[in-house]
């Protein structure tokens, strides 16, 4: 019998079978046969048979939380970034884990959805702890969602680079992606002072949002 953990070969099981026969073709029961486990030990260990495919979102969000609680009003801006790298490197550390995920994802719509859904964790996160650092007012709670979002993005697209073979150096790209996101917000502890452009997608039409950005970039309005 292997000495791996149980949760260690029910993962490495499902993802062999999801790649040798398809994600909805694989059962609980043939992940439990291939590990040599039983359907109740299956069961103790994952809800679902997509739960073996994603990481602990939970652990990594109380990480990243005590990273965030942790900080001053001086290093905020760096505590969110290590936050993003804690995800990084949980990624980076799955090896061909991820790989085989981010393969997966990209086939199966509703893993997709899941994945995304996991991804608005981090960014809500990180939004709400900018939104405080910024002082909490209705006039900040755009640019806090909007510096939220940019930070995930960057973080998406170092780790998509990397799952896809094209990063050799994922954690200085990710340095990279931080410090060119940190310039498009023009905050005391972030960006130098000058002008910055930020770029963003939204359902609003333009009339409605123009007005909300001018009075967060301090322009009159009209």
């Amino acid at each position: 019998m292997s000495a791996k953990p149980v949760k260690v070969r029910l993962t490495e099981a499902a993802f062999a079978l999801f790649e040798e026969r398809g994600y909805d073709q694989t059962t609980v029961d043939d992940i439990t046969d291939r590990a040599g486990v039983g359907r109740t030990t299956f069961f103790r260990t994952f809800r679902a048979k997509e739960d073996v495919i994603f990481p602990d979102h939970e652990v990594l969000l109380k990480a990243i939380a005590a990273r965030l609680d942790g900080s001053t009003r001086h290093t905020a801006v760096m505590a969110v970034t290590e936050g993003a790298r804690l995800v990084l490197r949980h990624y980076l550390a799955e090896g061909e884990l991820a790989r085989a995920r981010y393969r997966l994802t990209r086939s199966v719509p509703a893993l997709r959805d899941r994945e995304i859904a996991g991804t608005q964790q981090y960014q809500r996160l990180f939004g709400e702890f900018l939104h405080g650092w910024m002082g909490g007012g209705q006039d900040t709670a755009l640019k806090a969602e909007l510096m939220a979002a940019a930070i995930v993005t960057s973080h998406n697209h170092v780790l998509r680079r990397w799952l896809r073979g094209q990063a050799h150096d994922p954690e200085a790209e990710f340095d990279t992606a931080m410090a060119e996101t940190m310039r498009l917000f023009s905050t005391p502890e972030t960006a130098p002072a000058g002008n910055a452009l930020v770029v963003f997608q939204t359902a609003k039409d333009l009339d409605t949002i123009l007005p909300e950005l001018k009075r967060l970039l301090g322009e009159p309005r009209v």
